[in-house]
């Protein structure tokens, strides 16, 4: 069996209990549209927010955001097979630990796109504006994201295997500063300055600052480089990360 099959086989074992039952991956949008529809309208005529709609703004940093808790949640699910014992027969099988990996791992893109997708569509109505080409870039851009932080998720829950309360005291550590210093929810150039240097060395910053770029219908503005560059290097990271440990770890 190849790779690309066998990573397709878990993909699709991963995929059809979501299809089957996709009122789960509804719920999931539930907090990203309540900081749309709660906090999105607080943003008119903060500075920073650029001279269009604050939702041009607004809306490529939840998508960002979705994408962090999203793809994390793989980690999550790991977590419960590997308590359940049906992880252990995963293993057991021909599949390699890679496939294991990008099967999971792009079953939480999946989740994560359609996610994206519904939340544009809902800020349309509100003023959000439509640039279909520089969408699809930040969606992708997303996508590639979600790869290297999903594949980090799993690394980090097969290493706490027997500690979960611990995985998530981590999982949240790390999660919460990276939002917030990124500037998702606030423009950061209005911030102190240790406080703007903080986010400069975040790199979820550019990815922010990329998708925001795109969604303006800015496709060749200078973060979206940076932010793909940003994107690539997360997506590398993470997937010789998460083989690697998937490979040595006895579980």
């Amino acid at each position: 069996m190849s790779e690309i099959s066998a990573a397709t086989t878990i993909f699709t074992r991963e995929i059809v209990p979501v299809l089957r039952n996709p009122f789960g991956l509804l719920f999931t949008i539930a907090q990203p549209l309540v900081f749309l529809l709660l906090f999105g309208p607080l943003l008119t005529d903060v500075p920073g927010t650029g001279d269009e709609s604050p939702w041009q703004w607004f809306v490529p940093g939840i998508l960002v955001m979705t994408g962090l808790f999203a793809t994390a949640g793989a980690g999550y699910a790991v977590q419960t097979e590997l308590s359940g014992g049906s992880m252990e027969r995963i293993l057991v099988t021909p599949v390699s630990r890679a496939s294991i990996l990008t099967g999971k791992t792009m079953k939480e893109v999946f989740s994560l796109l359609v996610q994206a997708v519904m939340i544009v569509l809902v800020a349309i109505p509100f003023g959000f504006r439509l640039y279909p080409l520089e969408v699809l870039a930040g969606l992708a851009l997303l996508s590639l994201t979600g790869i290297g932080l999903g594949s980090l998720a799993i690394a980090l829950a097969v290493v706490m295997r027997k500690q979960q309360e611990a995985f998530w005291a981590a999982h949240q550590f790390f999660l919460f500063p990276l939002v917030l210093l990124s500037g998702v929810l606030l423009p950061v150039d209005q911030a102190p300055g240790w406080l703007e240097t903080a986010s400069r060395l975040n790199p979820l910053t550019y990815l922010v600052e990329a998708e925001r770029a795109l969604f303006a219908g800015e496709f060749l503005h200078s973060s979206v480089l940076w932010g793909t560059i940003g994107a690539g290097v997360t997506a590398v990271i993470g997937l010789v990360v998460g083989t690697r440990t998937m490979r040595t770890a006895t579980l």
